[in-house]
Protein backbone atom coordinates (compact mmCIF):
# COMPACT_ATOMS: atom_id res chain seq x y z
CA UNK A 1 0.00 0.00 0.00
CA UNK A 2 1.50 3.28 -1.17
CA UNK A 3 1.67 6.63 1.27
CA UNK A 4 0.61 9.95 -0.23
CA UNK A 5 2.31 13.25 0.41
CA UNK A 6 0.45 13.88 3.37
CA UNK A 7 0.87 10.79 4.94
CA UNK A 8 3.00 9.67 8.06
CA UNK A 9 3.82 6.52 9.60
CA UNK A 10 4.88 6.29 13.36
CA UNK A 11 4.90 3.26 15.73
CA UNK A 12 6.33 4.68 18.84
CA UNK A 13 9.75 4.95 20.16
CA UNK A 14 11.85 1.52 18.71
CA UNK A 15 8.29 0.65 17.41
CA UNK A 16 7.70 -0.88 21.23
CA UNK A 17 4.26 0.27 20.85
CA UNK A 18 3.34 -2.13 17.48
CA UNK A 19 4.65 -4.67 19.54
CA UNK A 20 2.04 -4.56 22.07
CA UNK A 21 -0.10 -7.97 21.87
CA UNK A 22 -3.25 -5.55 22.46
CA UNK A 23 -2.56 -3.00 19.48
CA UNK A 24 -1.63 -5.70 17.40
CA UNK A 25 -4.50 -7.53 17.97
CA UNK A 26 -6.95 -4.77 17.26
CA UNK A 27 -4.34 -3.54 14.15
CA UNK A 28 -5.52 -6.59 12.69
CA UNK A 29 -8.79 -6.76 13.60
CA UNK A 30 -9.99 -3.35 11.92
CA UNK A 31 -7.88 -4.63 9.15
CA UNK A 32 -10.42 -7.44 8.23
CA UNK A 33 -13.17 -5.15 9.06
CA UNK A 34 -12.22 -3.11 6.85
CA UNK A 35 -11.96 -6.26 3.82
CA UNK A 36 -15.53 -6.92 5.42
CA UNK A 37 -16.64 -3.89 4.71
CA UNK A 38 -17.94 -3.17 8.37
CA UNK A 39 -20.39 -0.63 9.07
CA UNK A 40 -17.95 1.61 10.69
CA UNK A 41 -15.02 1.21 7.76
CA UNK A 42 -17.98 2.87 5.23
CA UNK A 43 -16.67 6.21 4.18
CA UNK A 44 -19.00 9.15 4.30
CA UNK A 45 -21.85 9.77 1.74
CA UNK A 46 -22.26 12.65 -0.38
CA UNK A 47 -25.42 13.68 0.99
CA UNK A 48 -22.96 14.41 4.68
CA UNK A 49 -20.80 16.64 2.87
CA UNK A 50 -23.17 18.89 1.88
CA UNK A 51 -23.13 20.33 5.30
CA UNK A 52 -20.29 18.33 6.44
CA UNK A 53 -19.53 20.56 9.99
CA UNK A 54 -23.17 19.60 11.01
CA UNK A 55 -23.10 16.13 10.05
CA UNK A 56 -19.93 15.73 12.94
CA UNK A 57 -21.11 18.38 15.26
CA UNK A 58 -24.56 18.18 15.35
CA UNK A 59 -24.36 19.24 19.61
CA UNK A 60 -23.37 22.46 18.06
CA UNK A 61 -19.86 22.32 20.46
CA UNK A 62 -17.40 23.61 17.91
CA UNK A 63 -19.52 27.34 17.60
CA UNK A 64 -20.25 26.99 14.19
CA UNK A 65 -17.19 27.44 11.97
CA UNK A 66 -13.63 25.41 12.36
CA UNK A 67 -12.25 27.34 9.33
CA UNK A 68 -8.48 27.02 9.97
CA UNK A 69 -8.98 25.38 13.08
CA UNK A 70 -5.75 22.34 13.77
CA UNK A 71 -8.02 19.08 14.13
CA UNK A 72 -6.98 15.64 15.46
CA UNK A 73 -8.68 13.23 14.53
CA UNK A 74 -7.61 10.36 16.91
CA UNK A 75 -8.09 6.67 16.26
CA UNK A 76 -10.84 7.82 13.94
CA UNK A 77 -9.54 6.28 10.52
CA UNK A 78 -12.45 5.21 8.13
CA UNK A 79 -13.03 7.81 5.33
CA UNK A 80 -15.87 9.89 7.40
CA UNK A 81 -14.82 11.74 10.61
CA UNK A 82 -11.41 13.30 8.78
CA UNK A 83 -12.65 13.89 5.60
CA UNK A 84 -15.66 15.66 6.76
CA UNK A 85 -13.63 17.97 9.71
CA UNK A 86 -11.37 18.86 6.09
CA UNK A 87 -14.35 19.16 4.14
CA UNK A 88 -15.50 22.09 7.05
CA UNK A 89 -12.43 24.10 6.54
CA UNK A 90 -10.15 22.93 8.84
CA UNK A 91 -6.30 21.46 8.94
CA UNK A 92 -6.48 17.62 10.09
CA UNK A 93 -4.26 15.28 11.04
CA UNK A 94 -6.35 11.57 11.27
CA UNK A 95 -4.33 9.19 13.59
CA UNK A 96 -5.44 5.19 13.41
CA UNK A 97 -4.05 2.23 13.93
CA UNK A 98 -4.75 0.42 11.19
CA UNK A 99 -3.52 1.48 7.61
CA UNK A 100 -6.21 -0.02 5.97
CA UNK A 101 -8.45 2.06 8.02
CA UNK A 102 -6.52 5.21 7.04
CA UNK A 103 -5.97 4.14 3.56
CA UNK A 104 -9.89 4.90 3.83
CA UNK A 105 -9.46 8.39 4.72
CA UNK A 106 -6.51 8.87 2.18
CA UNK A 107 -8.90 7.82 -0.44
CA UNK A 108 -12.31 9.71 0.10
CA UNK A 109 -9.10 12.53 1.02
CA UNK A 110 -8.15 13.06 -2.91
CA UNK A 111 -11.51 11.72 -5.03
CA UNK A 112 -12.65 15.05 -3.23
CA UNK A 113 -9.20 17.19 -3.08
CA UNK A 114 -9.26 17.86 0.29
CA UNK A 115 -5.98 17.91 2.34
CA UNK A 116 -5.56 16.15 5.08
CA UNK A 117 -2.41 14.14 7.10
CA UNK A 118 -2.52 10.22 8.50
CA UNK A 119 -0.41 9.08 11.31
CA UNK A 120 -0.51 5.14 11.94
CA UNK A 121 0.04 4.94 15.62
CA UNK A 122 -1.80 4.15 18.73
CA UNK A 123 -4.53 6.89 20.36
CA UNK A 124 -2.04 6.43 23.42
CA UNK A 125 1.39 7.16 21.96
CA UNK A 126 1.55 10.49 20.41
CA UNK A 127 4.94 11.24 20.81
CA UNK A 128 5.55 12.55 17.43
CA UNK A 129 3.44 15.81 18.55
CA UNK A 130 4.57 19.05 20.03
CA UNK A 131 3.08 20.24 22.78
CA UNK A 132 0.29 22.52 22.33
CA UNK A 133 -0.02 21.04 18.45
CA UNK A 134 -3.75 21.06 17.90
CA UNK A 135 -6.76 23.50 18.99
CA UNK A 136 -9.62 20.49 18.56
CA UNK A 137 -9.38 16.65 19.63
CA UNK A 138 -11.86 14.71 18.25
CA UNK A 139 -12.07 11.35 19.63
CA UNK A 140 -15.03 8.98 18.18
CA UNK A 141 -15.30 5.46 20.23
CA UNK A 142 -12.31 3.60 20.36
CA UNK A 143 -11.12 4.05 24.44
CA UNK A 144 -12.41 0.51 24.10
CA UNK A 145 -9.91 -1.16 22.30
CA UNK A 146 -6.93 -0.03 25.23
CA UNK A 147 -6.96 -1.31 28.78
CA UNK A 148 -5.78 1.94 30.02
CA UNK A 149 -7.21 5.35 29.07
CA UNK A 150 -5.33 7.31 31.56
CA UNK A 151 -2.35 7.32 29.52
CA UNK A 152 -4.54 8.34 26.51
CA UNK A 153 -5.62 11.22 28.20
CA UNK A 154 -2.58 12.31 29.19
CA UNK A 155 -1.02 12.62 25.34
CA UNK A 156 -4.47 14.63 24.67
CA UNK A 157 -3.64 17.13 27.07
CA UNK A 158 -0.40 17.10 26.05
CA UNK A 159 -1.22 17.78 22.40
CA UNK A 160 -4.09 20.38 22.65
CA UNK A 161 -3.41 23.98 23.25
CA UNK A 162 -4.42 25.96 26.41
CA UNK A 163 -8.46 25.97 26.24
CA UNK A 164 -8.92 23.81 23.55
CA UNK A 165 -11.87 21.30 23.14
CA UNK A 166 -11.58 17.64 23.26
CA UNK A 167 -14.95 15.96 22.33
CA UNK A 168 -14.84 11.94 23.00
CA UNK A 169 -17.72 9.57 22.68
CA UNK A 170 -17.24 6.27 24.42
CA UNK A 171 -19.05 2.54 25.01
CA UNK A 172 -21.61 3.04 28.08
CA UNK A 173 -19.97 0.83 30.50
CA UNK A 174 -23.24 -0.80 31.36
CA UNK A 175 -23.86 -1.09 27.63
CA UNK A 176 -20.77 -3.64 27.88
CA UNK A 177 -21.98 -5.41 30.63
CA UNK A 178 -25.66 -6.70 29.58
CA UNK A 179 -25.99 -10.21 27.36
CA UNK A 180 -26.38 -9.66 23.91
CA UNK A 181 -29.10 -11.72 22.76
CA UNK A 182 -32.69 -10.84 25.17
CA UNK A 183 -33.90 -13.56 28.03
CA UNK A 184 -37.49 -13.35 26.90
CA UNK A 185 -37.62 -9.73 26.42
CA UNK A 186 -35.15 -8.59 29.05
CA UNK A 187 -31.31 -8.48 29.59
CA UNK A 188 -28.83 -9.03 32.53
CA UNK A 189 -25.54 -8.21 33.94
CA UNK A 190 -23.38 -11.10 32.25
CA UNK A 191 -20.05 -9.03 32.73
CA UNK A 192 -18.88 -7.65 35.81
CA UNK A 193 -17.89 -3.90 36.17
CA UNK A 194 -14.79 -4.33 38.21
CA UNK A 195 -12.74 -6.21 35.26
CA UNK A 196 -9.05 -5.64 37.05
CA UNK A 197 -7.59 -4.30 33.56
CA UNK A 198 -8.46 -7.83 31.84
CA UNK A 199 -10.38 -7.92 28.76
CA UNK A 200 -13.82 -8.20 27.61
CA UNK A 201 -15.09 -12.02 27.05
CA UNK A 202 -14.64 -13.09 23.10
CA UNK A 203 -17.05 -14.78 21.34
CA UNK A 204 -19.06 -11.74 20.04
CA UNK A 205 -20.61 -12.63 17.21
CA UNK A 206 -23.98 -10.89 16.66
CA UNK A 207 -22.79 -8.37 19.24
CA UNK A 208 -25.29 -5.38 19.08
CA UNK A 209 -22.36 -3.07 20.46
CA UNK A 210 -19.03 -4.85 20.33
CA UNK A 211 -17.55 -5.20 17.01
CA UNK A 212 -16.14 -8.80 16.24
CA UNK A 213 -12.86 -9.97 15.89
CA UNK A 214 -11.41 -6.97 18.27
CA UNK A 215 -10.18 -6.73 21.68
CA UNK A 216 -12.08 -4.81 24.09
CA UNK A 217 -12.05 -3.34 27.56
CA UNK A 218 -14.90 -1.90 30.00
CA UNK A 219 -13.76 1.21 31.36
CA UNK A 220 -15.80 2.40 34.94
CA UNK A 221 -16.98 6.16 34.98
CA UNK A 222 -14.24 6.93 37.66
CA UNK A 223 -11.75 6.02 34.11
CA UNK A 224 -13.71 7.70 31.93
CA UNK A 225 -14.59 10.90 33.23
CA UNK A 226 -12.69 11.49 36.82
CA UNK A 227 -9.15 10.48 34.75
CA UNK A 228 -9.95 13.31 31.98
CA UNK A 229 -10.32 15.49 34.72
CA UNK A 230 -7.62 14.25 36.41
CA UNK A 231 -5.63 15.14 33.00
CA UNK A 232 -6.42 18.69 33.16
CA UNK A 233 -9.66 18.66 31.47
CA UNK A 234 -12.68 20.62 32.71
CA UNK A 235 -15.61 18.75 31.33
CA UNK A 236 -18.88 20.93 29.88
CA UNK A 237 -21.12 18.82 28.65
CA UNK A 238 -22.42 15.13 28.33
CA UNK A 239 -24.61 13.50 25.95
CA UNK A 240 -26.40 10.26 25.49
CA UNK A 241 -27.08 9.85 21.73
CA UNK A 242 -30.53 8.21 21.10
CA UNK A 243 -30.89 4.68 19.60
CA UNK A 244 -33.64 3.44 21.55
CA UNK A 245 -37.01 3.50 19.70
CA UNK A 246 -40.28 2.30 21.54
CA UNK A 247 -41.38 0.32 18.85
CA UNK A 248 -38.45 -1.23 17.97
CA UNK A 249 -38.85 -5.16 17.46
CA UNK A 250 -37.18 -7.48 20.45
CA UNK A 251 -33.52 -8.14 20.04
CA UNK A 252 -32.83 -5.23 18.09
CA UNK A 253 -29.97 -2.57 18.64
CA UNK A 254 -32.76 -0.26 18.78
CA UNK A 255 -34.66 -2.41 21.44
CA UNK A 256 -31.13 -2.85 23.24
CA UNK A 257 -31.01 0.64 23.97
CA UNK A 258 -34.04 1.06 25.20
CA UNK A 259 -32.44 -0.31 28.40
CA UNK A 260 -29.06 1.13 28.51
CA UNK A 261 -27.33 3.97 26.13
CA UNK A 262 -24.63 2.68 24.26
CA UNK A 263 -22.78 5.64 24.11
CA UNK A 264 -21.91 8.80 25.52
CA UNK A 265 -19.99 11.58 23.87
CA UNK A 266 -18.36 14.51 26.10
CA UNK A 267 -17.25 18.10 25.65
CA UNK A 268 -13.92 18.97 27.52
CA UNK A 269 -11.90 22.26 27.54
CA UNK A 270 -7.95 21.60 28.18
CA UNK A 271 -7.81 24.51 31.08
Amino acid sequence: MTENKNSRLYLGPDDSTSESAELQHNQVAWDRLVEKNNRFTRPASDEDFNNPLAVVDGCGWLGGDIRGKKVLCLAAGGGRQGPLYAAAGADVTVVDISNAMLAIDREVAAARNLQLQTVLASMDELTMFAVASFDIVIHPVSTCYIANIEPCYREVARVIREGGLYISQHKQPVSLQLNQVPVGEKYFLENRYYTDGKPLPAGVSGSLVREPGTQEYLHRWEQLLGWMCRAGFVIEDLTEPVHAKVDAAVGTFAYHSQFVAPYIRIKARRC
